[in-house]
């Protein structure tokens, strides 16, 4: 008997311009959403204040600023949002094994001393806007996206880190090639018909579920939507 696949966790984006449009859509989604991704556009216009307010509406936070720089101030980077609080945070794959590791130690020596849990720590493999065209555009890579992809979750898996960012085409082959217990989380989700604006791997929550993600992270679908509530419930349904 095949071994039955837990559904992925819906992740809603705050990518939207202040504190007061982050808060409202937190509150319309209270029961229905537990995680929201706060990103460099809401970050830098609200600093660490918005974390906190999230928090205290009973919401846990995904730190999403792609930490990317020599070991040491990636590390800085981690302590500091250790400290605020996150439930999970994305760094770059492509910073290397050795930043990875001093993220990791990081994260574990500051939640250690501060007696909390520590943040989970996700790769950004690569982005979900870019092909191979765009990598060999600027690169030498002349291969297939997945090979690479599979490639950069391996490091992150040797590094220490919970899992990876990665679309729903290179989601199957991460938990096939590097395990089932590497936490995929994936962006560039769309429903059925909508466009994909700037993204290129797109694929639908029920694409995502199939592949085994473990997280699928919405933004634009849910925040233009005429009801943020309907669009995570159709989310959510199709899910189901």
């Amino acid at each position: 008997m095949a071994r039955k696949r837990k559904k992925p966790i819906l992740i809603i984006a705050l990518d939207v311009e202040s504190r007061h449009e982050a808060l409202e859509l937190v509150d319309s989604l209270r029961g229905r959403i537990t995680y929201f991704k706060i990103g460099s556009r809401l970050f830098t216009a609200e600093g660490t204040g918005i974390v906190r307010e999230i928090h205290e509406a009973g919401a846990s936070v995904f730190l999403d600023l792609k930490f990317h720089d020599i070991p040491a101030t990636v590390a800085g980077s981690i302590r500091a949002a250790t400290r605020l609080g996150v439930w999970m945070m994305t760094l770059h794959t492509m910073g290397g094994v050795e930043m990875m590791k001093a993220a990791v130690e990081a994260a574990v020596d500051t939640a250690n001393r501060d007696g909390r849990e520590r943040p989970l720590l996700v790769g950004v493999t690569i982005l979900t806007s870019l092909t191979g065209d765009d990598l060999s555009a600027f690169t030498r890579f002349d291969g297939d996206v997945s090979d690479l992809v599979v490639r950069l979750a391996g490091r992150a898996r040797e590094a220490g880190l919970d899992g990876v960012v990665a679309s729903v085409e290179e989601t199957s082959r991460i938990k096939r090639e590097v395990g089932q217990d590497v936490i995929v989380v994936t962006p560039g989700i769309r429903l059925a018909g909508e466009s994909a604006g700037d993204q290129k791997r797109v694929a639908t929550p029920r694409d995502a579920a199939r592949s085994g993600s473990d997280y699928i992270v919405v933004g634009r679908p849910v925040i233009k939507a005429p009801s943020p509530v309907a669009a995570v419930d159709a989310i959510l349904e199709e899910l189901d």
